[in-house]
């Protein structure tokens, strides 16, 4: 069984409790939530009280739905002392707000060295990058520690934890039960390696499979000098064995399509069940 959602801010815009109807309507059973991307809400971090989180606690569970994951995609290698301070604390009070809104998960990238979070492969992909973020990523999952919230990173190939291999290294040098991953397998592709995208997935299944908390659904097209990502089933991806690790290794496993489309995100669903039939059925 896995437990498919979307990301909020892919569905149709509605007031915010006709929103999560429409999300049960097509279909979905939990939500990627990321604050600042849902009109008449906030991030900021001096928002994130208690009765905020209990407001959006209760009404998924009037629509029988789950928070998947809280969302705060910030840059924690941004080389600006004061920035990345103002950073960290907006990580440790969306942990706080998650413990408090019935969300076990908040999700992250991994950033990039630089102020405008913007991708140098060299500078991205080097040994000082990694340092830089694994100290930066540390106070954030300590915080994590306390509030029994889990902090998941999504390795992607630009950005500093780009392939299973660093990803590895992060989780095995910070070692924490409350740091897990978000396996996105589109995101550990890109053109150099899109010939590969199997062995890529593979591989990544490999070595950090027992730590996958979530999943994280998309299609890919390669086009020109960069991976395009769509919704499920609109591009090259085949799914089979991703679809066959989590039913064997993960029960109940939230999985949130991605880049879909109001009008598509249903056929996107079909796209995935349908991959989950043929494995029961084979």
């Amino acid at each position: 069984m896995i437990q498919l959602g979307i990301r909020f801010h892919d569905v149709k815009e509605l007031p915010f409790e006709e929103r999560l109807q429409e999300v049960k309507r097509q279909g979905f059973s939990c939500i990627h939530l990321a604050l600042s991307k849902v009109p008449g809400f906030t991030a900021d971090t001096n928002a994130l009280t208690p009765g905020y989180a209990m407001y959006l606690r209760n009404a998924l569970r009037k629509a029988d739905l789950d928070m998947a994951v809280l969302g705060c995609y910030l840059n924690l290698a941004n080389p600006n002392a004061e920035k990345l301070a103002e950073i960290q604390e907006k990580y440790y009070a969306h942990i706080r707000f998650a413990s408090i809104a019935g969300c076990g998960m908040v999700g992250t990238e991994t950033g990039a060295p630089n102020e405008g979070y913007t991708y140098d492969k060299e500078a991205c992909h080097s040994k000082e990058a990694l340092e830089i973020f694994i100290t930066n990523l540390r106070p954030v999952v300590e915080c994590a520690e306390k509030f029994g919230v889990i902090v998941a990173i999504e390795p992607v190939y630009r950005h500093i934890v780009y392939d299973a291999k660093r990803a590895r290294e992060v989780l095995d040098r910070i070692g924490s039960p409350n740091l897990k991953i978000i396996f996105d397998p589109v995101n550990l592709l890109w053109t150099d390696n899109y010939d590969r995208r199997m062995e890529v997935i593979d591989e990544a299944i490999d070595i950090i499979g027992k730590d996958v908390a979530m999943i994280h659904l998309k299609d890919c097209l390669l086009e020109g000098d960069k991976v395009k990502s769509v919704g499920c089933g609109f591009g090259d991806m085949d799914y089979t064995n991703i679809i066959r690790f989590a039913l064997e290794n993960k029960p109940f496993i939230h999985a949130t399509l991605e880049d879909t489309k109001p009008e598509t995100a249903v056929e996107s669903r079909k796209c995935i069940e349908s991959v989950i039939e043929n494995y029961y059925n084979k």
